[in-house]
């Protein structure tokens, strides 16, 4: 009913913005011409026909609006596109006022696409009700089905509720009856059968299998004990233990793909973090020029040698670039594949070196990194080469990191996690802060913490 009510409705706009393009464009009003009325026509028919091979009547339920409104929008271009051929193909081009044919495109697209976003929208405000939502068994150990309530909780616009729990993990499973515990105030089923007869019973739309991808006999197992039910069976792999990524399903080549591990943000959500990233450096790099020579007067002025200090550091999915500091040290020499790191009163900081490692000045040059597109305002600090080397076997995602650009500051560093790493374990609740980074990305993540930054950020006690 939804879906039909739908299609009359997108065929309704485009009817409208065919007769408000035509009252726009011709004053006094005239009436419409034989070949705006074929277009017409042909359009509605095209959104009729073209529009579910889109999956624009598909279920929005749980979907970001965003992408789907980017579906809608893709779907009547290539209705218009194919609106423009056949007005070629009969010649009748010339017959078209391109005034009326531009302003019915922008009209009949901006009311389906609108309408369709306050739907969207209204019907999330009605879930967050608790009201025209699909009932949800969940099957799994408890650690992931608890991860799974948590996200259903998190987002109730979605029109998703949980109603009771099959515990696969439990040394009883298969036994009689139910189990008797509770998991996040549902209730927990052991038996196989029991699970069954409450799912038909309850009428519950929808069990979702919460299993690990070792797991195919107990998924085939469901999918032939609910052959014959009209209820929605979902696949939810628990791949926790294989990456420390969200395990997003994209499309190669036709074939349905499951990252384990690969970059965890798309260009289009990282587009206001380039701007970003550009724009503050070319006004840091502005800005902070005066403060740039007067370093540089006090760093040749103090000891011989370059002003900047330039060093090999891994960037984005491990590419190498030269990263830029203010020279700190004396110039010294070590041996290939070793790096001393600074201690405190060490002997190769020079006095206006000390300075700017405790205030973070030796890092400013790194703006021309950031601009230069090799490092991130904010993201994970890039080691050194021997650092990498080192802690990639010892600590448990390092590499991860270097999925993104590295950073001038990042969640770590505002969390007090710079300076010497002397201690495995130093290293570990670093790179945990950074894959915390990774996972909880957002813009607004970023402002935290370049806010963090110049307010407390720069100086810090255990920087020597």
């Amino acid at each position: 009913m939804f879906r039909n009510t739908a299609r009359f409705l997108d065929a309704l706009f485009v009817i409208a913005g065919g007769l408000l393009a035509h009252w726009m464009r011709f004053s006094p009003p005239i009436a419409l011409s034989d070949t705006e009325r074929l277009l017409i026509a042909f359009n509605c028919v095209l959104v009729l026909l073209l529009f579910p091979g889109f999956g624009v009547y598909d279920t929005w339920r749980g979907k970001a609006l965003p992408a789907m409104l980017a579906r809608v929008a893709a779907a009547w271009m290539v209705v218009v596109a194919t609106a423009l051929v056949l007005a070629f193909t009969l010649h009748r081009m010339d017959a078209v006022s391109r005034l009326w044919f531009g302003y019915s495109t922008l009209i009949s697209g901006a009311l389906i696409v609108v309408t369709k976003c306050l739907v969207h929208v209204a019907l999330r405000s009605v879930r967050r009700r608790g009201m025209n939502y699909r009932t949800v068994a969940i099957v799994g150990a408890p650690g992931f089905a608890r991860t799974l309530l948590a996200h259903l909780e998190g987002a109730p616009q979605a029109g998703f509720k949980p109603v009771f729990v099959l515990d696969t993990s439990d040394p009883t499973a298969n036994g009689p009856g139910t189990f008797g515990a509770r998991l996040n105030r549902l209730p927990v089923l052991t038996d196989l059968n029991a699970f069954a007869s409450r799912v038909r019973d309850e009428r519950v739309n929808e069990v979702w299998l919460a299993l690990p991808l070792s797991e195919e006999h107990t998924i085939y197992r469901f999918t032939r004990m609910f052959r014959h039910d009209f209820v929605n069976l979902r696949f939810i792999p628990d791949v926790r233990s294989l990456s420390l990524f969200n395990h997003a399903m994209v499309d190669v080549v036709g074939l349905p793909t499951i990252n384990l591990s690969a970059t965890p943000l798309s260009p289009p959500q990282m587009w206001p973090k380039l701007m970003f990233d550009r724009l503050f450096a070319a006004t840091a790099l502005l800005a902070l020029a005066p403060v740039f020579i007067v370093l540089a007067a006090a760093i040749k002025a103090t000891s011989p040698g370059p002003v900047f200090f330039r060093q090999t550091r891994k960037g984005v999915d491990g590419q190498p670039f030269a990263i830029y500091k203010f020279r700190s040290m004396t110039v010294h020499q070590e041996s290939h594949g070793t790096l001393t790191q600074a201690t405190r009163n060490d002997a190769r900081v020079t006095k206006i070196g000390g300075f700017m490692r405790r205030t973070s000045l030796d890092e400013l040059p790194q703006f021309l990194n950031v601009l230069l597109g090799q490092m991130s305002v904010v993201g994970p600090r890039p080691h050194a080469l021997e650092h990498d080397d080192l802690y990639k076997d010892q600590v448990y995602g390092y590499m991860h990191r270097y999925r993104i650009k590295p950073g001038i500051t990042g969640w770590a560093q505002v969390n007090g996690y710079r300076g010497a790493t002397t201690k495995v374990e130093k290293m570990e609740a670093r790179v945990k802060f950074d894959l915390f980074y990774i996972h909880n990305w957002s813009f607004s993540f970023d402002m935290k913490i370049v806010l963090i930054t110049i307010f407390k950020g720069f100086i810090n006690r255990n920087a020597f």
